[in-house]
């Protein structure tokens, strides 16, 4: 009985825990106007399998973003903003750097698609490296959270879920009152039957 109270406490610390950060990545994100970062590094949701089987459309990745923008390598994956004002993640097939301007610029790919992107990438587009972190499905999540139907669920669903956990711990403490008053209670002066 005691392990299922430990697991028990576990799983609601977990799914507490993974609640709170959902939450904090979208008031961050409304608040900010863009995308959440944590410890540094930017979280982006990845829209296209362009980067299957590495990345799978509706992960999301974590990007460095800042630093020297001309130093990448082929091989590096970066995110960059494309003509159409869109992130993309994809990897670095060919790098020059123009002496003259000390502007970089790369021919990127995404690790699904059969031919490099047809523009290419300035030094001055690149928002970031992927660092390698990726965790599925989670992207989902956060499009949906960052939706106004979305918005709405994240303050009507806590709150309910508030209420029920409040009523339910009211009803156990009643209970348990109920049960220690009936145990408690003296018993009441016998009576003879008459004869």
């Amino acid at each position: 009985m005691r392990i299922k109270k430990i697991v028990s406490t576990a799983l609601t610390l977990l799914m507490s825990l993974v609640f709170l950060l959902v939450v904090v990545a979208v008031v961050i994100s409304k608040a900010s106007g863009g995308e959440p970062a944590f410890f540094g590094y930017q979280i982006k949701t990845v829209l296209s399998g362009s980067m299957e089987p590495g990345i799978h459309t509706g992960s999301i990745v974590a990007i460095k973003p800042g630093g020297d923008m001309t130093r990448f390598q082929k091989g590096d994956v970066i995110t960059f903003m494309n003509p159409e004002n869109i992130l993309i993640t994809h990897r670095v097939i060919d790098a020059t750097v123009n002496t003259a301007t000390g502007e970089a610029t790369y021919t990127t790919k995404g690790d699904n698609n059969d031919a490099a992107d047809s523009a290419a990438v300035s030094s001055t587009n690149v928002v970031g490296q992927y660092s390698g972190v990726t965790v599925p499905y989670v992207g989902y999540a956060m499009n949906f959270a960052v939706s106004k139907a979305g918005s709405v669920m994240l303050m009507i669903i806590p709150g309910l879920l508030l209420l029920l956990y409040a009523l339910y711990t009211s009803w156990k403490a009643v209970s348990a009152l109920e049960k220690k008053s009936a145990a408690a209670a003296p018993a009441g002066p016998e009576t003879m039957p008459l004869q």
